[in-house]
């Protein structure tokens, strides 16, 4: 009788539990839309749509063409959907199959610098909810809001510090609890704010709000120029998330589950929360004589305190809900994968938060020449970033990945490449994000700023194709398989996936020693 070979054992300097293929799947339709809730129901987001309306757009053309942009976030995120759900690894492991076991830092890093930037700013601009509600409970701290400490008053800095503990304490739970709170506060409770803005401000106005004229008389070229530009950065707003969107794919029981809540997450959600901005927005030319297009300084307008109350606290909760979504979950991953053995998803994620103190994101985000070199800098790699997963994923291998060997450091291993770095990678990247950073940063290059996540995509994956020509050889001209494909590094290490709890929850296949 033959003993059954043992499975391989993962590689401590690229192993833990959070790093592993997820064990158990509990991320269904509802909470995959519920995720698209929380991250498009934000301030941002709010005021990119009315602010396309301000700029002259009639409102028909602001829908169409967020529409428009939403279906190819909704495209992009399905591909990469795909391969998180199959692996169910997070996206810097994924990365591990392009860019070598030990490359994948390269991506997972630039992708948490930009989060890390971006958590700050976002828990900074919720603090100032939180001050505009206790000025409105207390107006007698006024006093303590005309100082600067480092930027911030008194009353900033205790604002910006209880909004930044609220977090730790959210962060520290683990994805699973993340999921439970956006499934039932952070995504549904602004569409219950942003909706009755609109129909108080429709009411208010006597109905008296044109949706098919240009507020500022926009000429028919400049409005097919702006809608074009409007397109295009929906889809750089969401690159962020198009990268590591393999961290919350991976939680899904079947392929029906994200693509059914991407689906009623991205072009349906987010172009009815468009037509809400835009409906808000023309309601505030008609009631307060000016387009008013922040939703907290329209609360404010209506001047009363317990819609001020109500209001500030909504957008309290969104901007928690936008934080954890797009600018937590993925760097606590990108510096778990740093180094495994000391670092998990909670400590990787502290390192986040701390950092995002430590960029006095107050101070970087008033700066608009900071906003426009650093971030725009970074923004302008995603394009590449997301071009050469996708590319290695789909062209390259076929879909056909051995998650296993992405936790080994064995010098023989299949995505060892290079001492651990895949040269290919670099190859495709390099010029890509150059050339894509001069389009977004160089003055002259202005007109086509906007689309430069375009050339960098197209570069980047050309690149890629070119210089992988025999490994794509090799992997054949077969269709794309869609099984979870099979891993034993939870054995390997003595973990066995917790079994089911609950309908429609799948435990993550692992097959018997010597399947």
């Amino acid at each position: 009788m033959t003993t059954p070979p043992k499975p391989p054992q993962p590689d401590p300097r690229l192993f833990n539990e959070d790093l592993a293929p997820a064990p158990e799947r509990k991320w269904g339709t509802y909470s995959i839309f519920a995720l698209w809730m929380s991250d498009t129901h934000a301030i941002s987001n709010y005021a990119f749509a009315a602010s396309l309306f301000v700029l002259g757009l009639p409102a028909w053309e602001v829908f169409l063409s967020l529409l428009a942009g939403i279906s190819i976030v909704h495209v992009l995120m399905n591909r990469m959907g795909h391969a998180g759900h199959r692996t169910g690894v997070p996206y810097p492991v994924l990365a591990r199959a392009s860019w070598g076991v030990y490359g994948a830092n390269i991506p997972a890093l630039l992708r948490a610098i930009m989060a890390v930037a971006w958590y700050g700013i976002q828990t900074w601009l919720a603090s100032t909810a939180v001050v505009l509600l206790t000025l409105q409970l207390a107006p007698g701290l006024d006093t303590y809001h005309h100082n600067s400490v480092l930027g911030l008053s008194t009353l900033g800095w205790i604002a910006f510090m209880v909004m930044w503990a609220l977090q730790a304490v959210l962060l520290t739970r683990g994805m699973e609890f993340i999921r439970k709170v956006q499934d039932f506060a952070t995504g549904p409770v602004v569409w219950l704010v942003v909706l009755a803005l609109a129909v108080y401000l429709v009411v208010k106005a006597g109905g008296d709000i044109s949706l098919t004229r240009s507020i500022t008389g926009l000429s028919g070229p400049a409005q097919v120029e702006q809608s074009l530009i409007a397109v295009s950065l929906t889809v750089a707003t969401f690159l962020t998330l198009v990268l590591n969107y393999a961290d919350f794919a991976r939680f899904t029981p079947d392929h029906r589950s994200y693509r059914r809540g991407n689906l009623i997450g991205l072009p349906v959600n987010f172009t009815a929360f468009a037509v809400v901005a835009v409906l808000v927005t023309a309601g505030t030319i008609s009631v307060f004589g000016e387009a008013i297009y922040d939703p907290v300084k329209v609360i404010q307008k209506i001047d009363n305190p317990v819609v001020t109350v109500i209001g500030a606290l909504a957008f309290i909760v969104a901007t928690i809900g936008i934080n954890v979504v797009a600018n937590f979950v993925s760097p606590a991953y990108d510096f778990a994968n740093l180094a495994p053995k000391y670092l998990d998803f909670k400590r990787g994620g502290m390192i986040t938060a701390v950092l995002a103190i430590v960029v006095m994101p107050w101070k970087l985000y008033s700066s608009a020449l900071v906003i426009q070199y650093f971030l725009g800098a970074l923004g302008a790699f995603l394009g590449p970033l997301v071009a050469i997963l996708l590319v290695d994923y789909y062209l390259v291998r076929r879909g056909r990945i051995d998650v296993d060997a992405l936790f080994s450091a064995d010098a023989e291993g299949a995505y060892f490449y290079r001492k651990g770095f895949n040269p290919k990678a670099v190859i495709a990247f390099l010029p890509a994000a150059a050339v894509s950073a001069a389009l977004a940063l160089v003055p002259v290059f202005d007109a086509v700023a906007p689309f430069s996540w375009i050339f960098g995509m197209a570069l980047s994956g050309a690149l890629y194709v070119l210089v992988s020509g025999r490994d794509r050889a090799a992997a054949g001209a077969g269709p794309i398989p869609e099984d979870i494909i099979p891993s034993q590094v939870r054995a390997a290490v003595g973990e066995e996936p917790g079994a089911p709890e609950g309908p429609g929850v799948i435990a993550a296949p692992v097959p018997a020693k010597g399947a």
